[in-house]
């Protein structure tokens, strides 16, 4: 079918770098717009919604879209992908409404918080379609579709925050456009993909090894959530909404350089299988370590624009009180320039199907995070929370590179892989 034709690994990254700064872009935008039209306790309540939920959805997920874009062997069905991520979801939502009704925040808090939480399980949805079409190496659709929910996303909660002075109404703005999209846009692909409506396959054996499978991946994908929001929790918890706030506005800004590390990744993940499976050592290699060359100029651009032009930055995208922390700006492109080595290592060890070690390394990165943000965020407040981020991050560069290398060493040898590891 013409229509499902690969497309080649630079126009691949042309089409995600495009799409994922568009959606980025929105995605930032909508902090800017709860910045200028509210408060930064509105900013907060944002912030803190999107951190409750994405740990709970980031598990039941099981990051079943990097499983299906490496399955170089086609060894399960997007039926059997699509059942999974269903009963995910529907687990996922039962549990943040149960956190919700726990956490002791206030209602207005806990609302936005399970607002957020169905909108994600629409974007949930919509990703396990992208799975499919990354699988087959068209990113341009994805890009489309990213391209179709960040402006609509970003319209539909300016107008709920303006019209309304609530960010509940701009929350609910975010749940519409996300089930549009799923359902105008990502379905219709898979449609043409399938050459068939996609129907959900409910075959108990075949789920439970898909779960067993990919439930590593869920661990560390919860994980890596966690230690992006460990922070965040003890922010809201010793400073409050206000200080989240503004955090969050600063740390956004890391995006920047992880648009190109998301599209080339994302881009790269299939080839980077394919040359694992087959056994091809010096390609893998290669590829690895041109990624991690990228990731490491990234880092240094940004952290050198932070320090030539940090404060006008900030001031320009935000206002003049979120100017006053220049330093931790600086600080944060430091953070997101390692943040950029590991992910690329990530992907490699992904596309090496070393699934189970993942889970001991983002765990002891989490714990590493937690004990630091314990530590030093009630001594140096804001400042404690960003150093806890980089001590978290070297950790993850140093077992990632000994994980990769691992990896590479047994290519060499052409020694049997095994998926346990």
């Amino acid at each position: 079918m013409q229509q499902s034709k690969p497309l080649t690994l630079r126009r691949n990254f042309s089409w995600t770098f495009i799409g994922n700064a568009v959606y980025a872009a929105c995605q930032w935008g909508m902090l800017v717009v709860l910045a200028k039209l509210g408060s930064p306790e509105m900013v907060g309540q944002f912030t803190l919604g999107l951190a409750v939920t994405a740990p709970v959805l980031m598990f039941t997920n099981l990051q079943l879209r990097a499983v299906q874009a490496t399955d170089a062997r086609k060894e399960y069905l997007f039926s059997d992908y699509l059942a999974l991520r269903l009963s995910g979801t529907g687990l996922a939502l039962v549990v943040i409404a149960v956190i919700t009704l726990k956490a002791g925040y206030r209602w207005e808090t806990s609302l936005v918080i399970f607002l957020l939480g169905l909108a994600k399980a629409f974007e949930s949805i919509s990703d396990v379609f992208y799975g499919l079409i990354q699988q087959h190496e068209r990113m341009d659709r994805i890009a489309i579709s990213l391209m179709i929910k960040g402006p609509l996303s970003l319209l539909l909660l300016g107008m709920g925050v303006y019209l309304s002075g609530s960010i509940l109404w701009g929350a609910l703005g975010l749940v519409f456009a996300w089930a549009l999209v799923l359902v105008g846009y990502d379905i219709r692909n898979g449609v043409l993909i399938l050459n068939q409506m996609p129907q959900p396959r409910w075959h108990f054996v075949t789920l439970k090894k898909l779960v067993w499978l990919s439930l590593p991946l869920g661990f560390v994908m919860m994980l890596i959530s966690l230690n992006t929001n460990i922070p965040r929790y003890f922010i809201e918890k010793y400073l409050g909404e206000r200080e989240l706030g503004l955090f969050a506005a600063l740390a956004y800004l890391m995006v920047a350089g992880g648009m190109v590390v998301s599209a080339l990744g994302e881009s790269a993940s299939p080839r980077l299988a394919k040359y694992y499976a087959a056994g091809n050592s010096i390609a893998f290699r290669t590829l690895q370590f041109k990624l991690v060359g990228i990731a490491a100029l990234l880092g240094g651009v940004g952290v050198l624009v932070a320090v030539v032009a940090g404060r006008q930055i900030l001031t320009l995208l935000y206002r003049p009180e979120y100017a006053n922390h220049t330093d931790l700006f600086v600080w944060l492109m430091v953070v997101a320039g390692i943040a950029y080595i590991s992910s690329f290592l990530g992907y490699g060890i992904t596309a090496a199907r070393y699934f189970r070690i993942q889970m001991p390394l983002f765990a002891a990165v989490v714990i590493t995070s937690a004990i630091a943000c314990l530590w030093l965020l009630p001594k140096f407040g804001l400042l404690g929370a960003v150093i806890a981020l980089l001590v978290g991050a070297i950790v993850q560069v140093i077992i990632s590179s000994g994980v990769v290398l691992y990896a590479i060493h047994r290519l060499d040898k052409c020694q049997p892989r095994t998926q346990d590891l």
